[in-house]
């Protein structure tokens, strides 16, 4: 059977004693793993001794589905090595593994993936790889948080399927990898302001961000950064500004308190609750409007809201 790899890396300022006794113990996974904040019914347990070879954390939700994991090996300060076990909604085995590395004061912390898939469907590695290793790097930052701060600055609040006024923005277009998506616009942000100041447009309306292609396999983005602006503006011909519209409909409405460092988080919660409820989305564009935008709001407090348009 084709086999597939997936490794992912943070750095985190703590020692290597003190991020393995994070990971080795179980209890802490419900607070950073990269999947259960999509399904904050589902039910966890894990085993009275949850930091020893043999120790199992059991997860069972509708939206997450059913599995296991298990320590078959421990090195403290060095490494974690789990057995993956897959129950629903189908059953499959994988092995995973945490490692740390002790660069200066902090400690470099490598999590991978080793798995397999039936021959018929090795068609689908390149997008397993990439959807598993986004949900690694979610968990990473998490388990980062929590390790430096003692708290994790995300919370993700599934606010349903609602109708939405019409919006319409102005803004220029970018392209990025997954990996530099906040970079990537924040360059654009600086583009898009110097833009609308040369043209003397009002930066009064909410800064908005509009997902108009994910190329999953090559895990590029393409996305419009900019302000939403009235129906009545009018934009000059001459401006490298793209006007884009979307009017008025249902759409799923998900909501981020917190870091702009965890909205990842949110999208894999409004993606994961759109399949498990089959909803059809709108080709047109999903996009996220920063209700709240620093310095004005601390970082912890900002809030995101997530729109899928719906067909």
């Amino acid at each position: 059977m084709p086999a597939w790899n997936v490794t992912q890396k943070v750095y985190i300022e703590a020692p290597a004693s003190k991020v393995y006794e994070a990971v080795s113990d179980y209890r802490t996974w419900t607070t950073w793993s990269p999947w259960l904040i999509a399904d904050p019914e589902a039910s966890t347990k894990v085993s009275e001794i949850p930091d020893a070879v043999g120790s199992t954390y059991h997860w069972q939700g509708a939206v997450v589905g059913e599995g296991e994991l298990e320590h078959l090996r421990l090195e403290p300060g060095k490494s974690v090595e789990d057995e993956l076990r897959f129950l629903k909604p189908m059953k499959t085995t994988c092995k995973t593994a945490l490692f740390f590395q002790s660069h200066g004061e902090g400690t470099e912390v490598t999590w991978t993936m080793d798995a397999t898939l039936p021959w018929f469907l090795f068609w689908m590695i390149p997008t397993i790889k990439r959807m598993v290793g986004m949900d690694y790097q979610r968990g990473l930052n998490m388990l980062k948080d929590l390790v430096e701060k003692g708290r994790i600055d995300s919370k993700t609040s599934v606010r349903g399927v609602e109708q939405v006024a019409a919006v319409r923005m102005a803004g220029l277009s970018g392209r990025c990898s997954v990996d530099s998506v906040s970079e990537a616009m924040e360059e654009t942000l600086q583009q898009v302001n110097a833009e609308f100041e040369r043209e003397g447009l009002p930066t009064s309306g909410p800064m908005i961000a509009v997902y108009t292609k994910f190329l999953i396999k090559e895990g590029v983005f393409e996305y419009l950064m900019g302000y939403m602006i009235p129906e009545s503006l009018i934009l000059p011909t001459h401006s490298s500004l793209r006007d884009w519209r979307q009017r008025a409909g249902r759409a799923l409405h998900v909501e981020h308190i917190g870091s702009y460092r965890h909205l990842g988080n949110a999208w894999s919660v409004a993606n994961q609750i759109a399949r498990y409820k089959k909803l059809k989305q709108c080709r047109t564009g999903t996009y996220e409007i920063y209700t709240t935008i620093p310095p004005q709001t601390p970082e912890a407090l900002l809030q995101t809201d997530i729109y899928l348009p719906l067909r």
